[in-house]
């Protein structure tokens, strides 16, 4: 049996464990009406951008959604846009998507509970992303 020697450790360096490694915003949950990002209970529709932006957002209705509504989004200089349309996928007009894509933009419509996974991940990656997020 081999006996473990301490007397050779000459210095016991401390381990930093953080929370959450990844830098930047990071959503933690999502339901109908309410999401979480990192400690801050958000109950309204509202664009993130990496690597901390946290805007109120009031848009109209999908159907009347226009590159007016996503001008805080795109002045974030994003490579991808995330639109998260709610409980379910619905797409905007596609005009909207032309134009954001002219760009040099791109877009990305799912449901906002994608919306948000998607976010995490790119995040993760130190991709610069935007979110323009339907809470309901």
């Amino acid at each position: 049996m081999h006996k473990l020697r301490l007397d050779c450790v000459k210095e016991i360096l401390p381990m930093q464990l953080d929370r959450d490694p990844t830098p930047g915003l990071v959503i933690r949950s999502f339901r109908p009406g309410l999401l979480r990002v990192g400690d801050r209970d958000i109950e309204t529709s509202v664009i993130l951008s990496t690597p901390d932006l946290i805007s109120p957002w009031s848009p109209p209705d999908l159907s009347q959604l226009s590159i007016d509504h996503l001008v805080t989004a795109l002045d974030q200089q994003p490579e991808l846009i995330l639109l998260g349309t709610g409980i379910s996928h619905r797409f905007p007009a596609p005009e909207l998507s032309m134009h954001i894509m002219r760009q040099g933009v791109g877009l990305e419509v799912m449901d906002t509970a994608a919306a948000c996974r998607t976010f995490n991940v790119l995040n993760a990656e130190g991709r610069r992303v935007a979110a323009a997020l339907f809470l309901e």
